[in-house]
């Protein structure tokens, strides 16, 4: 059941940074769709895991597979909690998304590269809500699915 919860969870959040980039316009920088890794696991992964409980698995497979999902959970919590820090301004983010262009390239096809080219910028903020952006957001998301997952390795365990 945690299993399935999970992957719920994560197809919801999915499809809402799909909603947001694809018909509210607010593109992901390259740390929003890093970001994205751990819901594309946990949707698929939870939903083999709900399988599996449901057709009888042994137990070292399913507490193998909660716990792959309340891992890939935290690791994301990690990552959301550092994007939230570089929008912050708590920490320097990675120089392919933050900070100032340094290579345009020749002086001839900038204006052709300035067209075709639309930078993401990671330190800043496209969409707040109650103060939290969407990198905030993925951090309580994230926590909430690792809960879940433990809380599903916990009574996995007990059974």
């Amino acid at each position: 059941m945690a299993s399935a919860a999970v992957a719920v969870i994560a197809l919801a959040t999915i499809a809402g940074a799909w909603f947001f980039q694809l018909v509210l316009e607010i593109l992901p920088c390259p740390l929003c769709l890093e970001q994205r890794y751990a819901y594309y696991l946990a949707v698929p992964l939870g939903a083999v895991v709900a399988l599996a409980a449901a057709k009888g698995a042994p137990r070292p497979v399913l507490l193998a597979g909660l716990a792959i999902l309340g891992l890939a959970a935290l690791a994301n919590a990690g990552l959301g909690a550092y994007h939230s820090g570089v929008e912050w301004g708590f920490w320097p983010g990675p120089t392919d998304c933050t900070g100032p262009i340094l290579n345009l390239g020749n002086a001839g096809s900038l204006l052709e590269k300035l067209d075709t080219v639309k930078v993401v910028r990671c330190d800043e903020v496209q969409w707040r809500f109650l103060g939290l952006s969407l990198a905030g957001y993925n951090v309580l998301i994230s926590l909430l699915m690792a809960a879940i997952a433990a809380w599903g390795v916990a009574k996995t365990a007990k059974s």
